[in-house]
């Protein structure tokens, strides 16, 4: 972190404390530890983070609607190793732009990108143009990296003490998000169809715009306003929020260990997460196959046995998510700090798939999904966001654009290929669950490393503010 930034945030810090909590410092104090100012920001980020995962939700049923009907299923087990291969396109050319522009440019010029493709592709459904194969693509895009620069802000506003404390409350509006945006989906996608929710999406991603630009406007001033009295010149503050250096987002992984072991961490923890989801989707597929045939599926279709498993799956993934996002992050974050937590989910996962690999009966996957899906929709994400906070401008946009995009979409391909390998090789469900034991416990070994890591330049961090 330079040493105008460290002043900013020094300077800003300070000044904070010289004010009583106001309203919402207070009503958001029971969930995180909330200073006096710090509500508002926090609560805007929260609704903007919601509205971006609900524009997702409305369009996520329209993108399966069009793939299935027009390429089927196995087409779509295909996409995601497309999808990496155009993200070694798009992220370097994200990393070009973000080197011209300033940080509100580089997000409103983004996200009016994707509104614009939106718009495109409603004009082109009107024409029956088939787009199932480049929606699905480009969903699994547009979902990344519009979440990845939305935490790439927030990481940029906040410094690395305010993001432990209030990323917890940050964090709640994704999980609103998936809670409620599913639900506005179903609400909307029989009486308009699939090409209005685009032009929706695209109304929510709008009003994300007007949001950030309000975020961006009031951090500014208090920033700006506390280095008032400071050493500072024009030059050092317009560093604050101007665009970045010359250097590609995966450039910055490769030549920076920490950065590269948060990647493979990224790779590993969704390679896990991918095949447990297999495990899960065929074991419920022998289930109501064998339901059906011992005359106990209550009249309803295989279809619809599997539909009503997922709905109820689903339900508590995220009620338990948003419960633990709310009352449970700020604390792990505060007594076990980041490095502490992302040990979370990688304890929890290899417990699930230890029990599998003796009794792989569906209600105990059932059990050791919704535990595992839970906690990284909450202690995770929040988690690996703060990974961030004491990482340079740069890395917070560039690389962690190739890292939550590219590496992430690697994970889908690493699990595909090994579920195909898996096929041939005729795998029982133990034995996928102990290929996922193995790659925990390689995630286990990254988290060491990354703990070492980070323990390195958070120390750099607090010396330099000191």
């Amino acid at each position: 972190m330079s040493d105008s930034t460290n002043a900013a945030s020094v300077a800003w810090g300070s000044s904070l404390e010289l004010k009583p909590k106001g309203r919402i410092d207070r009503l958001l104090s029971p969930f995180a530890e909330v200073r006096s100012g710090e509500g508002v920001t926090a609560l805007l980020f929260m609704l903007n983070v919601f509205l971006v995962l609900t524009a997702y939700s409305v369009i996520k049923p329209v993108r399966e609607s069009l793939i299935l009907s027009g390429g089927g299923a196995e087409l779509k087990s295909y996409l995601g190793a497309g999808m990496a291969l155009l993200l070694l396109i798009i992220v370097p050319v994200y990393g070009k732009f973000a080197s011209r522009v300033n940080r509100i440019l580089l997000i409103n010029g983004i996200t009016l990108f994707f509104i614009s493709n939106l718009i495109l592709f409603y004009f082109l459904g009107q024409l029956d143009v088939p787009l199932g194969v480049a929606f699905f693509l480009w969903v699994g895009i547009f979902n990344l990296m519009v979440t990845a620069q939305f935490w790439a802000f927030a990481n940029d506003l906040y410094t690395e003490e305010q993001g432990k404390r209030l990323f917890a409350i940050v964090g709640f509006g994704s999980s609103l998000g998936a809670v409620l945006g599913a639900r506005i989906a179903g609400l909307l996608f029989k009486p308009f169809g699939p090409y209005p929710m685009m032009l929706v999406a695209a109304g929510l991603l709008g009003i994300c715009i007007l949001i950030t630009n309000l975020i961006n406007q009031r951090e500014k001033r208090k920033q700006f306003s506390a280095l008032k009295d400071t050493v500072m010149d024009a030059k050092q503050r317009e560093k604050l929020e101007g665009p970045l250096g010359k250097e590609g987002g995966f450039q910055l992984v490769l030549k920076n260990r920490y950065l590269l072991l948060v990647g493979m961490m990224m790779l590993i923890l969704n390679t896990v997460n991918t095949t447990g989801e297999f495990i899960l989707g065929s074991t419920v597929s022998q289930t109501a196959r064998a339901t059906l045939a011992s005359g106990l599926g209550g009249g309803l279709s295989e279809k619809q046995l599997i539909g009503v498993f997922y709905a109820d799956y689903q339900f508590w993934a995220n009620l338990l998510g948003a419960f633990l996002q709310l009352f449970g992050v700020s604390r792990i974050l505060k007594y076990a700090g980041v490095r502490g937590a992302i040990f979370v989910l990688p304890l929890i996962a290899l417990g699930g798939y230890s029990v599998l690999a003796f009794v792989p009966i569906l209600s105990y996957i059932r059990i050791a999904k919704i535990l595992e899906n839970s906690t990284d929709y909450s202690v995770q994400n929040t988690a690996r966001q703060a990974l961030f906070l004491p990482t340079s401008r740069e890395a917070k946009y560039k690389a962690k654009t190739a890292i939550d995009s590219f590496f992430w979409r690697t994970g889908d391909a690493l699990s595909g290929l090994l579920v195909f390998i898996g096929a041939r090789l005729a795998f029982t469900t133990q034995r996928f669950a102990i290929a996922n034991i193995l790659f925990v416990i390689v995630w286990v070994v990254i988290c060491l490393g990354i703990t070492q890591e980070h323990r390195k330049i958070s120390t750099v961090d607090v010396r330099a503010a000191a």
